[in-house]
């Protein structure tokens, strides 16, 4: 199953199974954005689209600048690229372009490190199934993998290898370099431009999406400023304007070269804060952007927050958790008391992945705004989930034979669905808690599957995996019961039960007196070491009673007793059974 082949993918093996790293509060996001639709005019639409060409068409320029600089780029050559920009549009312009520019360079950097990085991994690893026998299999206390099955898999793994390091060849030396391969508007658009047929476009409606996408109307906030924004500026009111290049200066409708649309903003979602924030002058950037697709324009207001405290993992998990297994096509929770005993029944919220990204996300809110409306309703304070991480790749070295499986492993909404349970709880005040994914499914269903099965409802190994991920958040051990104490230590290893909380159980104090006849001898608190729970039932140690000293033998008194008086031994002792002997006698 998904979860089984999973669980297990990251950290290091002590002692046959991996450690399993402690859980943690994830922060919440220090950046929020909110959209809205722009109902533009066809005069307003003209000038946008003059605007954002003529500006795409600098960043285009700036983009090839930057990309021939490489690393041997600096402030001072930074400083004269935007000084060429600013003569034909404006220093605000300029600064927005050079550092879209930067941010795009730096983004196309860091992917040539991945895929640099991916392509290593992936080489050792047919590398060394290459180096094994057809057919071993693998052995991983010596860290061998297993071999290929058959010589045409082992052949086509050896033409598969060639072609891996020609391409790790080619990235090196990109990167030694400092090259990067960058489209502007995108390399999947760029490259529908060759098969039209295929994708279903005519050649008009390819030019549409491909000047919508490398269209620039961007501008980064400035605090102090009005409205927060000096270059794209939205007011309280909802009047959008915009200050024109110098080349374009002549399309202006108001004064000092701004063109005001006549369209109104409102923003629906996150509208008081943008409020709060316009008020006080605070910086609030703005895109505006045209979906080619749909026809439709939109603007986008992005700030950022200030840093907020990370809550304590105790403080978040003081009234309870509710945890959550992720799977390719629902979402299964449980809720947990503090103590890790499931509440209540499993709840399961499904989503459907299919279809285009949109259709993809739309579906993943649904789902979480369910999953965060009943932790709300039921009280709890928390939210933990597992910290899956699929991209070390998908390939049949790392994730198997199956193409269907990995083609599962490759859609799994992991990184998306965090990052938007992480903003969405923050948004309603709940923390979110990850834990490590070892061994959750597993588990779960070896230790809770069956005992939380009833005749009118089956637990799946999903609601099974979710009660340990909870346990795990809690920082309990997912077995129902732990084993009992060893014989030599039942005094210090503590109660085989770990379902009760965390607060002392008080077992080494004095047991408690009761009312009622006591088999005892000696009424309870009068012995020397009443008090010494650690003394009781130990060999060669006193008890609660006093030991009798006898100055005889007891065996002798008897004879001596049955001698004198003419009673049989076997009377003398059923007589003498629960008398006492005093000490001394």
């Amino acid at each position: 199953m998904l979860r089984k082949d999973l669980e297990c993918r990251q950290g290091r093996r002590v002692g046959g199974s991996r450690q399993v790293a402690a859980p943690f509060v994830v922060p919440g996001p220090v950046g929020v954005s909110t959209r809205t639709r722009l109902r533009l005019s066809p005069v307003d639409e003209a000038v946008l689209t003059e605007v954002g060409v003529f500006l795409g068409s600098l960043a285009s320029r700036d983009l090839a600048v930057r990309s021939r600089q490489g690393t041997s780029h600096d402030a001072n050559s930074w400083a004269a690229r935007k000084r060429a920009l600013t003569a034909a549009s404006s220093a605000r312009w300029a600064g927005s372009i050079t550092k879209a520019t930067h941010d795009q360079w730096a983004l196309a950097r860091r992917g040539q490190a991945a895929e640099k990085a991916w392509l290593r991994a992936e080489t050792a690893r047919i590398e060394a199934r290459l180096s094994r026998p057809l057919g071993a299999k693998a052995d991983k206390r010596a860290g061998l993998p297993r071999g290929y099955a058959t010589q045409s898999e082992w052949h086509a793994k050896s033409r598969r290898l060639h072609v891996l390091q020609d391409r790790s060849a080619a990235v090196e030396s990109d990167w030694a370099a400092g090259r990067v391969h960058v489209v502007r508007g995108g390399k999947k658009l760029a490259g529908l431009r060759h098969r039209l047929n295929d994708a279903g476009l005519d050649g008009q409606t390819w030019r549409e999406r491909w000047c919508a996408a490398r269209m620039f109307l961007a501008a980064d906030g400035e605090s102090g400023k009005r409205n927060g924004n000096e270059t794209i500026r939205v007011t309280d009111t909802g009047q959008l304007s915009i200050r024109l290049p110098a080349a374009l200066v002549h399309l202006a409708n108001a004064p000092h070269g701004r063109y005001v649309l006549e369209v109104t903003v409102a923003f629906s979602h996150r509208c008081e804060e943008w409020r709060d924030r316009i008020a006080a002058d605070r910086a609030v950037g703005y895109r505006i952007h045209r979906d080619a697709l749909r026809g439709r324009w939109y603007v986008t207001a992005s700030w950022q927050r200030g840093a907020t405290p990370v809550l304590p993992l105790r403080a978040a998990l003081a009234r309870g958790v509710l945890a959550v297994d992720m799977n390719d096509d629902h979402l299964a929770a449980w809720r947990l008391d503090v103590h890790g005993n499931p509440v209540g029944g499993p709840r399961r919220y499904f989503y459907d992945l299919s279809g285009t990204a949109s259709h993809r996300d739309a579906q993943l809110r649904h789902a979480l705004t369910r999953l965060l409306h009943y932790a709300r309703r039921c009280g709890v304070g928390a939210v933990a989930l597992e910290d899956l991480d699929f991209s070390d790749g998908t390939s049949r070295e790392r994730q198997g034979r199956s193409k269907s499986f990995r083609r599962i492993v490759s859609r799994f909404p992991t990184a998306r669905l965090r990052n938007r349970l992480v903003s969405m709880a923050a948004e309603r005040g709940s923390a979110i808690v990850a834990v490590d994914p070892a061994y959750t499914s597993r588990w779960g269903a070896r230790y809770w599957q069956q005992p939380l099965s009833t005749p009118r409802r089956e637990t799946t190994r999903h609601d099974a995996a979710a009660v340990a991920i909870g346990r795990r958040a809690l920082g309990y051990a997912i077995r129902r019961r732990t084993a009992p104490p060893p014989r030599d230590r039942r005094d210090r290893a503590g109660h085989r039960t770990v379902q009760t909380g965390r607060e002392p159980r008080g077992h080494e104090g004095p047991r408690p007196r009761l009312p009622g006849p006591r088999a005892r001898p000696v009424p309870p608190g009068d012995g020397a070491n009443a008090g010494d729970q650690r003394a009781h039932h130990h060999s060669e140690h006193a008890v609660e009673p006093a030991p009798c000293r006898q100055d005889a033998d007891p065996l002798d008194l008897q004879k001596t007793a049955t001698s004198a008086s003419g009673i049989g031994l076997r009377d003398t002792a059923r007589d003498n059974v629960g008398c006492r002997l005093v000490p001394g006698a």
